[in-house]
């Protein structure tokens, strides 16, 4: 029987998957022992790891609405995390990079990720650990695909 059609394994990468959200503290209000919630802290990881980038393309990465992301990024801002920049092509952009103290923030938020990784994989076995990243890829790409082929389905049906 496909994996897809068995109703118990299924059932399991739910219950592990609602799990991983509790453990890594997504139902918190602040996250990695920073004063800033989740989404405010994927937005500095992820401005961090690319340099720059525009609310646009933050929109995109982080799967969030347009208002929701220019009210963080303005929290962010004010909080002096974050700068945003000017565009010498078109005013209208202005990329955002993270701020001397953004860049403390987020040392100090990829320090207690990586942190929470070594725990947990030094109770894993070493298999099931040196398994897991391509695993945890491959679930996370198969979501990616699917939402991304329901966005384009919705579209196509005028379901925006």
């Amino acid at each position: 029987m496909p994996a897809f059609e068995d109703e118990s394994h299924i059932a399991q990468i739910r219950d592990a998957s609602r799990r991983l959200v509790r453990e890594l503290g997504f139902l918190r209000p602040t996250l990695a022992e920073t004063d800033l919630p989740p989404s405010a802290v994927h937005a500095l990881v992820e401005i961090g790891a690319r340099g720059s980038m525009t609310a646009a393309e933050l929109c995109n990465v982080l799967i969030l609405e347009k208002s929701t992301v220019s009210r963080m990024i303005g929290k962010l801002i004010k909080a002096g995390e974050l700068i945003e920049g000017t565009s010498s092509q078109d005013a209208r952009v202005k990329p955002l990079s993270l701020s001397l103290k953004g860049q403390a923030t987020l040392q100090r938020v990829d320090d207690f990720a990586r942190s929470q990784v070594i725990e947990a994989l030094k109770r894993m076995g070493a298999e099931t650990g040196r398994d897991l990243p391509r695993s945890l890829d491959s679930y996370a790409r198969a979501l990616e695909v699917s939402r991304s082929e329901q966005k384009t389905r919705d579209e196509e049906n005028g379901n925006e």
